[in-house]
């Protein structure tokens, strides 16, 4: 996800709950762990994650469950048919069932505490919902995170769509690049940060 970074396998890097409006994605909150990250990077890092959620949430139907795998890492979507999205940023090995067992249970929880009203207009300021960090630390290890899966229902991994890189996301024509430099999400460090490291051919690897 950045040069010269090693992660651990088994981990879970980011989850956040957006609203999917017609044209854009509104972040509604968001967690992250970071600490196999280096201290000059996590700004950017996280700015990347954050801008990746929203892009995936935008270029994805309502009502799509989906996978897009992007080196060693793998984004997890849930995008309700009311718009309601969550999001979770994990290394390859970190079991799928689990992952949109996670989402299922925070797009739940998420629905009965913050009044759909606020949804369209929210911020992660704004928006009282105190345990997403809460479910990422949790959720760290697989196998304890299994445990408390198990009395949910299996997730059908046949309705799962799985895409390979972020640019299958994207229209024809279209270059991730040139989405990043018009993102207003993104501040100028980040940008020189990607563009320095995608001309190394190192960059945040989801990227």
């Amino acid at each position: 996800m950045s040069p010269g970074v090693c992660t651990a396998t088994m981990k879970l890097l980011c989850l956040s709950v957006l609203y999917k409006g017609e044209t854009k994605a509104n972040l509604l909150k968001a967690a992250y762990e970071l600490s196999s990250f280096g201290f000059f990077q996590k700004s950017s890092i996280q700015e990347f994650m954050t801008f990746t959620c929203g892009l995936i949430v935008e270029r994805s139907a309502f009502g799509t469950r989906a996978s897009v795998s992007e080196k060693e890492y793998m984004c997890h979507m849930h995008i309700r048919d009311d718009g309601l999205s969550a999001v979770v940023i994990a290394d390859s090995e970190y079991p799928q069932r689990i992952c949109f067992s996670l989402l299922d249970k925070v797009l739940d929880e998420f629905s009965r505490q913050v009044d759909d009203r606020q949804w369209p207009t929210g911020t992660p300021e704004t928006i009282r919902f105190t345990v997403l960090e809460e479910y990422l630390k949790n959720y760290q290890n697989p196998r304890e995170a299994d445990a408390l899966t198990r009395v949910q229902a299996e997730v059908d991994e046949t309705k799962i769509i799985l895409h390979r890189t972020m640019e299958s996301l994207l229209d024809r024509g279209e270059k991730l690049d040139d989405l990043v430099q018009k993102s207003e999400e993104l501040g100028q460090t980040s940008k020189a940060f990607y563009k320095t490291a995608r001309k190394q051919n190192r960059c945040c690897k989801m990227m």
